[in-house]
Parts: structure tokens; C-alpha cells; sequence
């Protein structure tokens, strides 16, 4: 005999088989719908987008009559291209929005990144590239040998704003008179044009910039304390960790058998930077 209840209960099963399939479709249509990996759209679309940054040499210079991109780390990213058997897209962008540039899916790869806390809550780091020490320019006739020597009330200070150059500038001089520019080609014009007497740069990018213009004055790295942090390259923060794993191998074996350290030396040697030039200090 059929009760009440009993039909009841079959149209809660029937009910119950209908939506199952329902289910199953909704899951996959999410999955279809999942944002496409780095791994996944560069192998795809044979295209590797990185963030370029005029005026950081000796990493980036870009020819303003070509348009053509040339330093250490366009000869890393040429390399990291056959990797993937792609070709390069530039994005012009700065230290300060580089992270933002990766957030915003604009770019796959940024070179010479400091791995901050802050950064690291918004994209990802790589293993390291060098290990960078800190000092600055100096104009002619100062000649700082520490971090204190430069936080006095009457040094004029610069830094490119958004980058660990302020960072430090901000920790280590904030008794300095303290100016903040957009790029570091800024910076430089600021102390070639009298108004600095200090600009604070990371060993390898003040190197450069001396060599670029002797007059500016020398480059200084800073003790008490030394500052020394890693330089790696910013990825795109995501589930699928094949991209940042075919970096880190990359990286690994290029540092391992010294081909970072030549290609560095080399775009220094294109500014007129001598290999013994280099402090024995800066590790790459």
C-alpha cells in the first residue's frame, strides 16, 4: 500500500536526481571560468610580458631614437623567452608600480625586485638574483663612509619614490632633508643640477650611473649597519606555482654557473664601469 509519506519521499529522491546533474554542470562551468595560469598563457600564447624600467641601468636602457631595450636584465629576459619559446612584450613602469603592473595581470615577470613584507602580500618572489649592497652617489668632495654621515640637517637627499632606495633613505636618514622623485632618472638630474648631495641607489644602479656620467661624483656603499638585501623577480601571486617553479630553476642555474654575474658585468662594462670596479662586496 502507497502512504502518504511514501510519496512524499519518492518526489524528495526524484527531486534530489534532477538537481545532481544541475550540480555537477554548475562545478564545471566554475572551472571553465578559472582564471588562465602564467604557465598556462605564455605556453599559449607564445608571449612573455615583462615590466621594463627606463633609466634603471644598468638592468634597462632604452634607446629613445629606437625605441630598442637593452641591459642585464632585457639579455635575462631574452633567455627566460626561449625557455618558453616566446617572444618579449615591454611594459614601461617603475620600482613603485611594478607590483601593481603584476596585480593587474598588465605584465608576467619584474625584474630586480626587493621581496618586502608588503610587497609579498600582493605577488610573488623568486629565489634570488644577487644579493645587493646599499650606499649612494655622492657629489664631489663628500665623501660619506656611513649611514650617519649622511643623516645631518643640511644633507640634501634623493631617492625614487615607491623603492627600497626610500626605504632606506627614510630609516636610516630621517634627520636628512629628504626629497622624493618618480624615477631615478629624476634623481640623477636633481644631484647632476646642484640640488642633491646625495642619491641613495643599491651598488649595481649607482655603479651604472657613475659610469654614465663621471661628473655626478662616486659611488659610495654605506656601513654601520650594512645593508644587503636580495633582489629577486615579482611573479603573479596564483594557485598554479609552474611558472614561478621554471624561474626559480632558471634563476638557480644561472647564478650557479656565474652567467648572471657576466651578464651584469657586461651591461656595466657598456657604461664604462672596469670589473675591478665592482666592490668585492656585491654578490651575484
Amino acid at each position: 500500500m502507497t502512504t502518504h509519506k511514501t510519496i512524499l519521499g519518492r518526489r524528495a529522491l526524484a527531486g534530489a536526481t534532477l538537481a545532481l546533474p544541475l550540480v555537477a554542470v554548475a562545478g564545471a562551468a566554475r572551472a571553465d571560468t578559472a582564471p588562465e595560469s602564467t604557465f598556462d598563457r605564455v605556453r599559449r600564447t607564445k608571449v612573455l610580458r615583462i615590466a621594463a624600467f627606463p633609466g634603471a641601468a644598468p638592468y634597462f636602457q632604452k634607446d629613445l631614437a629606437t625605441g630598442e631595450w637593452s641591459g642585464a636584465c632585457m639579455s635575462m629576459a631574452r633567455d627566460v623567452a626561449k625557455v618558453f619559446d616566446a617572444k618579449l612584450e615591454y611594459l614601461d613602469s617603475t620600482y613603485g608600480n611594478a607590483v601593481l603592473d603584476l596585480q593587474s595581470n598588465k605584465v608576467d615577470l619584474a625584474f630586480a625586485l626587493n621581496p618586502t613584507p608588503a610587497r609579498a602580500l600582493s605577488i610573488s618572489f623568486t629565489h634570488p638574483m644577487i644579493i645587493h649592497p646599499f650606499g649612494c652617489v655622492a657629489k664631489k668632495g663628500f665623501d660619506p663612509v656611513k649611514w650617519e654621515d649622511l643623516n645631518k640637517p643640511d644633507v640634501r637627499i634623493v631617492f625614487d619614490l615607491g623603492s627600497l632606495h626610500e626605504t632606506a633613505a627614510r630609516r636610516y636618514c630621517p634627520k636628512a632633508q629628504l626629497t622624493g622623485y618618480k624615477t631615478t632618472d629624476e634623481c640623477t638630474l636633481a644631484l647632476q643640477s646642484g640640488r642633491a648631495d646625495a642619491h641613495i641607489l643599491a651598488a649595481v644602479l649607482g655603479l651604472a650611473a657613475v659610469g654614465k656620467n663621471p661628473a655626478l661624483g662616486s659611488y659610495r656603499l654605506l656601513g654601520e649597519p650594512t645593508v644587503a638585501l636580495p633582489s629577486c623577480l615579482g611573479v603573479q601571486r596564483e594557485p598554479d606555482t609552474r611558472f614561478r617553479e621554471v624561474m626559480d630553476a632558471w634563476l638557480d642555474m644561472n647564478r650557479g654557473n656565474g652567467q648572471i654575474r657576466e651578464w651584469l658585468l657586461e651591461s656595466l662594462a657598456s657604461f664604462g664601469v672596469t670589473r675591478d670596479q665592482v666592490p668585492s662586496a656585491l654578490s651575484f
